[in-house]
């Protein structure tokens, strides 16, 4: 290939300079201001209502409805009907024949992730108390009833069976008054234990009774705000007292040692279980009164397993009706929690009952705010707020129950049935807190729009909030209504007066405001909690929340330089005054802290902590002892490489201080100092591991010294660097992840190529020893196969080579000459230099000649635009092989249709402009030589 000598162009930098700056032009700003606050116009659609909705539409009403207890009974006795199935042959056939569909099997069994009763139980005891006194009946016991008469066997039983029902009826109890809730919690506690004594004494007669007087407390209002641990104490009792009937029949069963399996089939069951069984139901049935008659029916509905297949399937229906005999409002919502409590148990997949009991609760809602309510909370002083939270441990449980694994319709047909009863805020809260966190977070707008429409009087909006909040703690809403959300929610938080009402609702959104957002709104949010705990020291009060909210700040944010520059974490640790909770909550942190790291994670953080340590220390104006002080820190923390790094930063620091205050000028004593400095540096770097740190900070520490005069030891870093490059390794480690290291070599070597255009020539190396010493690196290192980096990397040279080329470099370093000074422009270096770009340039050529292949051909058309647009810049164009090359290198780049037309047109545009200035009308010349291709 014949040798292409380049022709650098002269360069006059300040008249270029000139050209280049702006013109001034003068603006009428009129109305517009940079500063002036911008005005967004948003234009709203109006959100138009669902249609289609899935939701059913109940078609009875309240005055259409049946008489629960003619339906019930059908216009026979309890005892008729009982005995009418008494035949287990006809009994089993009848209800095959009636029945309209077969349980499913035990599949549909509650999975663990079903939250159980027994959870809620010590929350309701501790939520709902009362100082107020109660009074409670209790079982005395009597003679009558054990005298024999004459008579057929079945009369005896039936009339012992009546009149011991009835002794229970007749004065057989005592009524204690003037109870304290923990007097009555105790006399409870003494009738489960009655029961189970008459139970294992074989008294089941008189384990009824109690078990009936129990429930008739259920009936009870008198104290009304204590009904919710009232209803969880009863129940303990009905619970046992099923679990000990199912138990007892379960062990008349056993035959030859062996029990029944636990898919048992009633056709597995003797006469005799079936017998005792019925028996039972017989006894129930007899029962007055309605409540008693349902809870302890209800008590023992898994009995049905024994009697029929289709049984309890049978019996839930006929209980739900029962209920609708209740008159009180919420006497009916505990019974039918209870009926879903035992539903749940025993027949999980009878879903249409526990669907057909809340739907009656909801047919019935208007009940609350009739005027016997309304009356009965005037007696005793209760005001309509408290009063609905009664309702919520059995809403809850009932809509639980419902909304176990239930399909995402059922959510939208409950949403519905609110809206209808006007988004009553006490069923919407026991919505959000029972249908799965996925289902409520996809829907939060929607909610939010219910909770705006909601009647704040009787149930306050903040609770709403608080349980959407405690949904979005558990799931992501759609990413694009996350900010809307917040800001819809802490407007009404903000406002709460009451700090226990604020720093209760606080707490739940701390944690979906740091799930989703960044460390500017949690600053906000921590900022308005102080606000709001600080007067009259509210914090006092509510440090359990406070810790919480802590907690979940350092669950979330958990990069410790990035959590202490939140600006109000500090502040926030202040209103922890109190000393055993202070020191809590820094345990907490510190834990956090800890759990937080991994080894490499531990030493980053560690190297960090002690890098801001370093930044600190000064010692003024006595530069050695700051000096000291790092070859100190260097001993003690050689294993830290972040720490060396910057004790290597901090030292040429130190030297160019030194240099700020001799004003470049230095005496023999700020000269020795320096070179101390230097020494420091590059006994240091070698010692770092990463290839691209000790690259970078031997040019950034040649840089230094040669700022400082010290031409030799600058000299010293910069062949460090050379001789360093071909062991930069093809992959290298990035944030964790392996990325190729060309572009970072690329980086590095154009960095290095601006600073060796100042570097002096030493007197006894030879012109541009570093230049060329470098140039042989890049030969031999090993280039990937689909890299054009090479190729860049040398027409960056041809930018060095041409800037040297000039009589007055574009910049120099103070008190340096470079070799503009020290060649004078002479013939024989500016030789050297055309030497140079003539290896280049071939490089160049030989590399594209490489990339003529199909695949390639993409690659070889942006490499010609490349060094054109290098020749363009940099070279004389009035050289005629020069010239000729450029026209070359345009038409290959369009040569093969992978050019980009609009760079092409740009380009010749720009040398057509040129071409007007003065000594640039050789331009004129070349553009008519270039043409454009258009791609086909």
């Amino acid at each position: 290939m014949a040798a292409f000598p380049w022709h650098a162009r002269s360069r006059n930098y300040v008249s270029e300079s000139e050209v280049c700056k702006l013109e001034p032009v003068p603006l009428d700003f009129g109305d517009y201001h940079p500063l002036k606050p911008i005005t967004v116009t948003e234009s709203k659609t109006k959100k138009m209502n669902r249609k289609g909705s899935t939701s059913s539409t109940s078609s009875s009403s309240s005055s259409s409805m049946m008489d629960p207890l003619s339906s019930v009974l059908d216009g026979t006795d309890p005892l008729s009907l009982f005995a009418a199935a008494a035949d287990p042959v006809t009994t089993t056939a009848t209800m095959d024949s009636t029945r309209k569909k077969r349980d499913k099997d035990d599949s549909s069994a509650v999975g663990n992730d079903f939250e159980p009763w027994s959870s809620k139980r010590g929350e309701i005891l501790a939520r709902y108390t009362t100082t107020e006194k109660l009074s409670i009946n209790l079982y005395m016991g009597s003679e009558k009833g054990k005298a024999t008469t004459t008579g057929s066997a079945v009369s005896d039983k039936v009339r012992t069976r009546l009149e011991e029902l009835d002794d229970l009826e007749e004065g057989s109890q005592k009524e204690l008054l003037n109870l304290t809730q923990q007097d009555y919690m105790n006399r409870i506690e003494e009738l489960n234990q009655s029961l189970k004594d008459a139970w294992s004494s074989d008294q089941k007669v008189k384990a009824l009774k109690i078990v009936i007087q129990c429930s008739k407390l259920l009936s009870d209002t008198t104290v009304i705000q204590f009904y919710p641990s009232k209803f969880v104490l009863i129940t303990d009792i009905l619970d046992t007292f099923g679990k000990l009937v199912y138990e007892r029949i379960l062990s008349m069963c056993v035959e030859n040692r062996v029990s029944l399996p636990d898919n048992f089939s009633p056709e597995c069951v003797n006469d005799t279980a079936k017998e005792t069984c019925l028996n039972w139901f017989f006894k129930i049935a007899s029962i007055r009164e309605l409540i008693p008659r349902f809870y302890v029916e209800a008590a023992i509905l898994k009995c049905n397993k024994f009697l029929s297949k289709t049984g309890i399937s049978e019996c839930l229906p006929r209980l739900t009706s029962m209920i609708r005999g209740i008159g009180d409002p919420l006497v009916a919502v505990y019974a039918r929690a209870y009926l879903c409590r035992v539903g749940m148990e025993v027949a999980p997949q009878l879903k249409e009952s526990l669907n057909k009991n809340f739907f009656d609760f909801l047919l019935t809602f208007k009940q609350i705010h009739g005027d016997t309510v309304q009356n009965q909370l005037v007696v005793q002083c209760v005001e309509i707020p408290l009063y609905l939270t009664l309702y919520s441990p059995a809403i809850d449980w009932i809509l639980q129950c419902i909304a176990y694994r239930a399909p995402e319709v059922l959510l939208t047909e409950m949403m519905e049935r609110c809206k209808k009863l006007g988004n009553n805020a006490l069923l919407l809260n026991s919505v959000m807190s029972a249908f799965r966190p996925e289902f409520i977070a996809a829907r939060s707008m929607d909610f939010i729009g219910m909770i705006k429409e909601c009647d704040e009087s009787g149930f306050p909006k903040h609770l709403l909030f608080r349980s959407l909040g405690l949904n979005l703690a558990l799931a992501d809403p759609p990413e694009n209504d996350r900010l809307q959300i917040l800001n819809e929610a802490w407007k009404v938080i903000t406002k709460l007066k009451n700090p226990q009402d604020y720093i209760n609702c606080a707490e739940v959104w701390v944690e979906y405001t740091c799930r989703h957002f960044t460390k500017r709104e949690v600053n906000t949010v921590l900022a308005d909690v102080i606000k709001h705990m600080t007067p009259d020291r509210a914090f006092e009060d509510a440090y359990p929340q406070l810790q919480s909210i802590i907690q979940k700040v350092i669950t979330y944010i958990y990069d410790f330089s990035v959590l202490f520059s939140v600006e109000k974490f500090l502040p926030f640790l202040d209103m922890f005054q109190k000393e055993s909770v202070r020191v809590e909550v820094c345990k907490c942190i510190m834990e956090s802290f800890i759990n937080a790291l991994t080894l490499e994670d531990e030493k980053r953080m560690l190297a960090a902590l002690i890098n801001g340590f370093i930044k600190m220390v000064s010692f003024g104006r006595d530069f050695e002892q700051q000096l000291s002080f790092y070859v100190e820190a260097r001993s003690m923390f050689c294993n830290l490489e972040p720490v060396l790094v910057q004790l290597i930063h901090s030292v040429n620091q130190l030297a160019m201080e030194t240099r700020k205050v001799m004003k470049g000028n230095h005496s023999r004593k700020t000269a020795a100092f320096v070179r101390a400095c230097v020494a420091f540096c590059f006994i240091t770097i070698p010692s770092l591991s990463s290839i691209f740190s000790r690259l970078n900070l031997y040019l950034h520490s040649g840089q230094v010294a040669l700022a400082n005069q010290c031409l030799s030891q600058a000299d010293a870093f910069f062949k460090a660097a050379v001789s360093l490059v071909p062991d930069v390794p093809k992959m290298i480690s990035v944030d964790g992840k392996m990325r190729p290291s060309d572009a970072f070599l690329l980086e590095f070597l154009c960095n290095f190529f601006s600073t060796l255009l100042v570097v002096p020539d030493h007197p006894e190396q030879g012109v541009l020893f570093l230049v060329r010493g470098l140039l042989n690196v890049i030969q031999d290192y090993t280039w990937e196969d689909n890299s054009d980096d090479k190729v860049r990397i040398y027409t960056n040279v041809l930018h060095l080579l041409s800037a040297m080329t000039q009589e007055a470099y574009i910049y120099h370093v103070d008190k340096v000459d470079s070799n503009d000074t020290l060649y004078g422009g002479d013939s024989k270096f500016l030789a050297e230099i055309n030497k140079l770009c003539e290896t280049v340039i071939a490089q160049i050529l030989d590399h594209l000649k490489t990339l003529g292949k199909e695949e390639t051909l993409k690659r070889q058309s942006q490499l010609a635009l490349y060094f054109f647009n290098t020749i363009l810049a940099h070279g004389d164009l009035r050289n005629n092989k020069l010239n000729q090359l450029s026209v070359n290198l345009w038409n290959l780049a369009q040569k093969h249709g992978f050019a980009d037309t609009k760079t092409m047109v740009k380009t010749l545009e720009y040398i057509k402009r040129r071409s007007k200035q003065p000594e640039m009308s050789h331009f004129t010349d070349l553009a008519l030589r270039l043409p454009l291709q258009s791609r086909t």
